[in-house]
């Protein structure tokens, strides 16, 4: 799988996180102030550098307020991957956000697919470090279901988001390689 390879991504967190402006800074390369998604975007991103360079990322970034959450589970249907985005510096909200993770992770639609938490706002002055965040949210907890990894990024800068899909996309390779009955490395 490499380049001109397409790749179904669903994206997840609670509202506020910087979904959408992830979703955009990828599409276009910069900074889009977002309002807060009512329902969903989709948006087919076609990777630029790294080893994601030529493929072509679907993303559906679903809205995360309370009472859109329950329509999350039918999009794992077709996808491949999970992005699921926290904000590094809202520390009132991450058991929540850990609850919404466990749930997702853990629910039978997911068939183990590979989740990369982002953990967007990084530039923010009281976000939490990575260690800590990965604390909080139980990461390694939550490998036993499946693979799950954790990386920094800042959505307003773009900072680390292309580094966040190289690591998803080598999960999905592993995964669709022990999928098809290969030992995935």
């Amino acid at each position: 799988m490499g380049a001109g390879a397409s790749i179904q991504i669903v994206m997840v967190g609670l509202d506020m996180t910087g979904k959408t402006t992830i979703l955009y800074r990828l599409k276009f390369n910069q900074y889009l102030n977002a309002e807060s998604t009512v329902g969903f975007n989709c948006e087919k991103i076609e990777g630029s550098e790294g080893s994601t360079k030529g493929v072509t990322f679907t993303i559906w970034d679903l809205g995360g307020r309370d009472n859109m959450r329950p329509l999350w589970k039918p999009y794992l249907r077709s996808a491949q991957g999970i992005l699921f985005v926290v904000d590094s510096s809202d520390t009132e909200r991450m058991d929540e956000a850990k609850c919404e993770l466990n749930k997702f992770v853990k629910s039978q639609n997911s068939q183990g697919l590979p989740c990369l938490v982002i953990a967007n706002k990084q530039d923010l002055p009281e976000a939490m470090d990575v260690a800590e965040i990965e604390k909080m949210l139980g990461i390694s907890d939550l490998s036993r279901s499946g693979p799950v990894r954790l990386a920094p990024a800042c959505a307003v800068t773009g900072e680390g988001l292309h580094e966040a899909m190289d690591i998803m996309f080598d999960m999905v390779k592993k995964w669709k390689k022990g999928k098809s009955g290969r030992i995935a490395r």
